[in-house]
């Protein structure tokens, strides 16, 4: 268990500093093609070995999901596979490597509901995973996808400002780092909630295809739908 603490801290360590104090100095020295290969490679060896060790670590059980769990779990899945598929399939400022802003017609679908949509899909990954498993090797793990997307989230927003200067801004006046809070700041309006037709059918899709590979991928029940008729 403290090999596969020290590998989550090796792997969101290593992701923070890459990003953010070393990126500067090592794309001077090896290119921005060479600091891709080299945060690529330290990306997979550090989450390698974080599942390597979560694999090897014993499973002591903290509790146990009630089955009202496994619904609740559903409905928050199907939330963030929509803010996943949302994420990359419309132009989105706040991914790493975005050069621009989305356009003059402010926020589109998801971005709407978070400037980070893809960020929160990892987190509530992480909280509905970790809240069904219940085991403290999973807990551990869990713990550091959501440190990794939240904390890396509100970095991003400090890189972005520098990086965009105005119209980033005008893009945070319009958007938030939380879940709905544009529409209770009154920033956007309720109706925008509706992230579009392709996060919501695509999101549906990719539950329904992860919950089906769940066994196989895993060794893991099946969640949602297929968890229900099967």
């Amino acid at each position: 268990m403290l090999l596969l603490t020290i590998a989550i801290i090796a792997f969101v360590g290593s992701h923070f500093a890459l990003s953010h104090p070393l990126r500067a100095p090592l794309v001077r020295m090896v290119g921005e093609g060479g600091f891709a290969v080299v945060y690529s490679v330290v990306a997979f060896a550090t989450f390698g070995w974080a599942i390597f060790e979560w694999r090897r670590a014993p499973t002591w059980q903290v509790w146990d999901a009630p089955d009202w769990a496994w619904i609740v779990a559903a409905v928050l899945m199907f939330i963030a596979s929509v803010l996943f598929v949302g994420s990359v399939s419309a132009p989105n400022p706040s991914l790493m490597g975005a050069g621009g802003m989305a356009g003059a017609a402010g926020p589109r679908g998801v971005q709407r509901i978070t400037r980070h949509p893809m960020m929160w899909a990892f987190a509530i990954w992480a909280v509905v995973h970790g809240g069904l498993a219940g085991d403290l090797r999973t807990e551990i793990l869990c713990v550091g996808i959501i440190v990794l997307a939240l904390v890396g989230a509100w970095l991003q927003d400090g890189k972005k400002r520098g990086q965009l200067g105005d119209g980033w801004y005008a893009h945070e006046r319009a958007t938030s780092f939380v879940p709905l809070g544009a529409q209770l700041r009154g920033r956007q309006r309720w109706a925008t909630l509706y992230p579009g037709a392709i996060a919501l059918i695509g999101g549906a899709l990719l539950l329904a295809a992860a919950s089906w590979a769940h066994p196989a991928l895993m060794n893991a029940p099946q969640l949602g739908f297929w968890r229900m008729v099967g």
